[in-house]
């Protein structure tokens, strides 16, 4: 998963809302998302190579979401792969405080990388280069390849739209949340943030929605909790044309 845009309580009917990309090599086997036969059960998209995820949810509203940090120079090629991670805190009962524990315990088995985790009324986000524990506050968020609510062109700009629609609209549709995570338009070079990777990568990777040949956004997940606790998932999969190839939707009430 490479940006997520997250409203905590700016809606009246919706106290979460999250709009997520993730991108990938497109060569990567993919499951589609589904109820996983875990327990306790898992809805998510699942990475076939090394068996993680990078965006589930549990029955009870246990959540969590990964993102990559994007540091060449601190790249190992023989690290844990981090969408374990994701299925550790969604299998494992822990508390915030347990979970922090194993997280820096294990900080540097895994290449850079935020975690955003918790009750889903409780979130928290953990990233392991600064070793740093941050409790989402009530307002819109935005993590992509860099610390939490970094000013990176298109995380501000994907905030601004989320909020904007959050306060506008006194009815949620998800096909507007898709349409932020749609924006393919690419930062100028003056905003480009530098993070050590050639300048042609630089731009392309600046837009919200990526197309390439070889890498892409790959899945577009739109995820909202109403007041009753109600669970909407929407999933649109997507091939390296930038076409979708698959949707899926998915509801149901916390327990």
């Amino acid at each position: 998963m490479c940006i997520l845009f997250i409203a905590v309580n700016q809606h009246r009917d919706y106290p979460l809302i999250i709009a997520a990309n993730r991108d990938e090599f497109h060569q990567r086997a993919t499951a589609f998302g589904h109820w996983w036969g875990t327990q306790p059960p898992i809805l998510a998209g699942k990475d076939l190579v090394a068996g993680g995820t990078w965006m589930g949810i549990t029955e009870t509203g246990r959540l969590a979401a990964l993102t990559n940090i994007r540091d060449p120079e601190r790249q190992n090629d023989e690290a844990v792969s981090r969408g374990k991670l994701v299925t550790d805190c969604l299998k494992n009962n822990h508390t915030t405080t347990e979970f922090m524990h194993i997280l820096k315990a294990t900080r540097t088995k895994y290449n850079g990388y935020n975690l955003l985790f918790g009750e889903w009324h409780d979130l928290h986000v953990y990233n392991n280069h600064i070793n740093e524990l941050v409790s989402l506050d009530e307002g819109v968020h935005g993590l992509s390849n860099a610390a939490l609510n970094s000013p990176w062109p298109k995380t501000t700009k994907g905030m601004q739209a989320l909020s904007d629609y959050c306060q506008r609209h006194a009815s949620l549709h998800s096909e507007a949340l898709f349409d932020i995570l749609r924006d393919d338009v690419k930062a100028s070079d003056h905003e480009l943030p530098r993070t050590g990777v050639p300048y042609h990568w630089e731009k392309l990777l600046s837009s919200t929605f990526i197309v390439t040949p070889e890498y892409g956004t790959r899945t577009s997940t739109v995820l909202m909790i109403n007041q009753q606790g109600k669970v909407t998932w929407e999933e649109r999969y997507f091939n390296a044309e930038g076409t979708k190839i698959h949707s899926d939707h998915f509801s149901f009430t916390l327990v």
